[in-house]
């Protein structure tokens, strides 16, 4: 067997976040020599799911609120009983839902990917309404999403209902005449006026509404609300009654980098995880990179992709607050439909100005927590475990506490007051997906932050599969994630984990 300096590699690979493991996946059937490495002991990179011990390691790197890194002003709160060993829990730091139309899925199903991933349903998506004059106690809204929900649903007057209806029968086919007559014009407007002005939707219909966008953008354009609208609404009922939307067991996106790492282990690929790259320089005359990794042995390769250091343009600061609760929520992820199957994940959407601060700051932007049972492997059972995400602001930790407290309130009876066992409060930086190339070297640029996974994410690992491969788009699209079923799928699992 070669060495690594002795290998004539096509490509060095650095990091195992979502982007680098699915471009591992595209080449596992390459024939190409890769080398797959990562500085860190785990998998999954800025997707990563982790213990609870590797959270609080991970946290002491990143508790600096200074830096363009992708994470920083990390902070970790428990409480002296109540959690279990460390294991037990699997905290994704990038927790997000697939749509049942998203292009990802369609890759994993035609690279076969998907049979090493177990998905999960997500369930009924809620509305945080604040208490009132009436009644002291919040509570949480189920929001209608198809015709079915709609006429069901008693809280809406028939009136409303009718203007509902018109809008959902136009968004279904926005994209199509005459209906881009009506939006084009105002394609740059903020959705929420546009809803209200040509469909008459009052503000309650108009917060279900944008709250399906899943947008952390409390000034979504036309363009974009619609296009979000249209997928969740078209991913309905795709893969079983009652859920537009999934989520993989064991943490989410991370299982999905772990899958594709898989299969490039199955192709062949060499993986070292703990092992990052010290240095790059050209090979002097030669068509290569010199890569020195951080343990001193010295490489050559044609070509190397990594994650940027660094967000390309303008970026976008996220605050996250991750927190194990005490209690299962059960009455949350209750099947919606009857002979839908039993929900992992439910979503609460919190819109703008309606969470306070005990010091009375009242929040900008719309907050979206998901609620994950203990069906996801990424806690105990009798748990459950609530990522919340806003944008940031001066006072967004405190904002996300509150927004904690009010959905335990909203969602537990009276006499049972809910606590949370542990609290990861954290700050994620993103940006546009993109992929550029110096001199054979490719780079990922920081993902976009959203509560949905975003299909954009996908096209920079095109773009890097193409500058592995010396392919064009036309020879690309005939093999690109496209493959055959393996014979002996254990065997994949033997080779992920020699």
């Amino acid at each position: 067997m070669e060495s690594l300096s002795d290998t004539k590699w096509d490509v060095v690979i650095s990091g195992t976040g979502l982007q680098q493991s699915l471009l591992a996946l595209a080449l596992s059937r390459s024939g190409k020599n890769v080398l797959h490495v990562d500085p860190n002991d785990h998998y999954g990179g800025n997707e990563a799911a982790l213990s609870l011990q590797e959270v609080d390691e991970w946290a002491g790197k990143c508790q600096s609120a200074d830096g363009e890194g992708v994470f920083a002003a990390a902070q970790v709160t428990k409480e002296a009983e109540g959690l279990s060993f460390s294991r037990a829990y699997s905290l994704a730091l990038a927790p997000q839902l697939i749509h049942a139309r998203s292009e990802l899925l369609s890759q994993l199903v035609s690279s076969k990917a998907f049979r090493q991933i177990e998905f999960l349903a997500v369930g009924s998506f809620y509305i945080y309404k604040p208490g009132s004059e009436s009644t002291s106690r919040p509570s949480l809204s189920r929001i209608p999403s198809t015709r079915e929900d709609v006429f069901a649903n008693t809280a809406i007057p028939a009136r409303s209902k009718r203007s509902l209806m018109k809008f959902l029968k136009f968004v279904l086919a926005y994209d199509s005449e005459p209906h881009t007559e009506l939006w084009k014009p105002r394609a740059s407007e903020p959705l929420a006026s546009f809803l209200e002005s040509e469909f008459s939707l009052d503000l309650d219909l108009r917060s279900y509404v944008v709250t399906l966008t899943l947008s952390l953008d409390r000034k979504l354009s036309v363009e974009a609300g619609l296009a979000a609208i249209n997928l969740h609404l078209t991913s309905m009922g795709v893969f079983g009654a009652g859920f537009a939307a999934v989520y993989p067991k064991w943490g989410g996106l991370s299982e999905v980098a772990q899958v594709g790492c898989r299969a490039g282990a199955v192709g062949g690929a060499v993986y070292m995880l703990g092992i990052g790259i010290s240095d790059i320089q050209n090979a002097g005359d030669e068509d290569e990179l010199a890569v020195t990794l951080a343990n001193g042995v010295a490489i050559r390769s044609r070509t190397l992709v990594q994650g940027s250091s660094n967000p390309a343009g303008e970026s976008r600061i996220v605050s996250r607050l991750t927190a194990v609760v005490n209690s299962n929520l059960s009455s949350m992820f209750e099947p919606s439909v009857e002979g839908a199957p039993t929900p992992c994940v439910a979503v609460v959407a919190f819109p703008a100005a309606s969470i306070t601060t005990p010091d009375g700051t009242t929040s900008e932007f719309p907050t979206y927590a998901l609620v994950h049972s203990s069906d996801t492997g990424e806690c105990p059972v009798g748990q459950c475990t609530i990522y919340l995400s806003t944008i940031s602001s001066p006072g967004s930790k405190d904002l996300l506490d509150a927004a904690l407290l009010s959905l335990l309130r909203a969602a537990s009876p009276e006499q049972e007051p809910l606590k949370s066992l542990y609290r990861l409060h954290y700050q994620q930086r993103g940006s546009t997906a993109s992929f550029t190339v110096d001199n054979k070297i490719g780079i990922f640029g920081f993902p976009p932050l959203s509560v949905a996974f975003d299909d954009s994410v996908l096209s920079p690992v095109r773009e890097a599969w193409n500058m592995v491969m010396t392919c064009d788009a036309a020879d690309g699209d005939k093999v690109y994630m496209n493959f055959e079923d393996r014979e002996g799928t254990a065997d994949e699992d033997d080779a992920f984990n020699a």
